[in-house]
């Protein structure tokens, strides 16, 4: 059950940054970066908010067979939050967990990011 949990509160994001509003570029980004961490994706869901002009943001979550990354955008505030928890059953992957969260701030190019870190377990 023990685990690292980080969350990352961002600012300043151009809001006309694709993985703001469009679910399948962020989707795809989100897949990426968990691979390229070396974690493994089990399913995931975009979900996006707003008029159909497509300019809404979007709640997203990649489940990991590790646990979760969750990624909630607000194009009208410039702020991104994000969620990256992982378990450490039969390995630490804290590491990793790092990695991802690290690719996954660099996708939104935030003037500022307020990061935080527990321990869980």
């Amino acid at each position: 059950m023990k685990g690292l949990h980080l969350t990352a509160d961002l600012r300043g994001v151009d809001p006309a940054r694709a993985v703001m509003t469009d679910a399948e570029v962020l989707g795809s980004a989100c897949r990426d970066a968990v691979a390229a961490a070396g974690l493994q994706g089990v399913a995931e869901l975009m979900h996006r908010f707003g008029p159909a002009d497509g300019q809404g943001g979007i709640t997203g979550v990649v489940l990991l067979a590790e646990s979760h990354l969750a990624v909630h955008t607000w194009p009208e505030l410039g702020a991104v939050t994000l969620d990256v928890y992982v378990c450490n059953y039969g390995g630490d992957n804290s590491a990793k967990a790092e990695r991802l969260m690290a690719a996954v701030v660099d996708l939104f190019e935030p003037a500022e990011a307020s990061r935080q870190r527990w321990f869980r377990g």
